[in-house]
């Protein structure tokens, strides 16, 4: 396992999944929210983007956190393992709405500078579709690349933690 990438629902816990996966790991971690977002949540243009995402999977090694759906074809090539952070949706929702209690008007640490946090129906209905929208899509994704990838589903918080318990008895 040298280039992970992590995916999965908006409050499926990717981000502390990815801090915990790179403490036991000694990986780099990439979060790609903190490089596709500018100030003022201002979206980099994609064909920087595509660049970044180009360097950033040739790389010899790393996590990274994020779905970013125009890019994951190539970030599933580069990489090894694919975890996918399958949560049922109420889960998925309560953390995004508890995320914006905790930092409602600051910059959480894994976001960009000067992207306050904000919450909105659009990102609460992606989160809220994304079992029906999404979820078909990236399943069919993930078996096409089970006979080259080490693909892992995650489908609740204590799947998760015994995942990464197991990583820290290795």
């Amino acid at each position: 396992m040298k280039k992970v990438l992590v995916i999965g629902s908006g409050g499926s816990g990717k981000t502390t999944f990815s801090k915990k996966l790179a403490a036991r790991t000694g990986l780099p971690l990439i979060h790609l929210d903190q490089l596709f977002w500018r100030p003022g949540w201002d979206p980099t243009p994609d064909a920087e983007w595509d660049r970044l995402i180009a360097d950033l999977a040739a790389r010899d090694a790393w996590i990274m956190d994020g779905n970013y759906g125009r890019t994951i074809v190539p970030r599933m090539a580069a990489a090894d393992t694919i975890i996918f952070l399958d949560l049922p949706r109420l889960v998925c929702t309560w953390r995004i709405l508890k995320r914006q209690i905790r930092y409602a008007g600051r910059t959480r640490p894994d976001s960009a500078l000067g992207c306050p946090e904000r919450l909105t129906w659009e990102f609460v209905a992606w989160v809220w579709t994304y079992p029906s929208r999404r979820r078909p899509e990236m399943f069919q994704r993930l078996d096409a690349l089970r006979s080259t990838k080490n693909v892992v589903i995650l489908e609740s918080q204590r799947e998760v933690d015994a995942y990464l318990a197991v990583l820290a008895r290795d």
